[in-house]
């Protein structure tokens, strides 16, 4: 099953930007599709594979930062090549 997960990551600390940056380049070096926007970063793939990528990371981040909160939806479907129609 293909999954389509948006996160936001939202360290709660003056130097925000490392710790989304790194997290963002684990997604990445995944092999899964991710893209990334000015408010979120979107994973793309199988249902187990995106899970247990975000389980192992999600737990590297909120052990590496003191303060972090991060807000994730799922959409049961590959939604990677999305384009407006309208």
């Amino acid at each position: 099953m293909k999954i389509s997960v948006e996160l936001t990551l939202t360290p709660l600390q003056d130097d925000f930007e490392t710790p989304i940056i790194h997290f963002i380049k684990k997604l990445r070096a995944s092999g899964l599709t991710v893209l990334e926007n000015p408010l979120s970063t979107q994973v793309y793939g199988d249902y187990d594979t995106v899970m247990d990528l975000l389980q192992a990371e999600i737990k590297g981040a909120f052990m590496d930062l003191d303060h972090v909160v991060l807000g994730m939806k799922i959409v049961k479907s590959d939604r990677s090549d999305y384009e407006p129609h309208f």
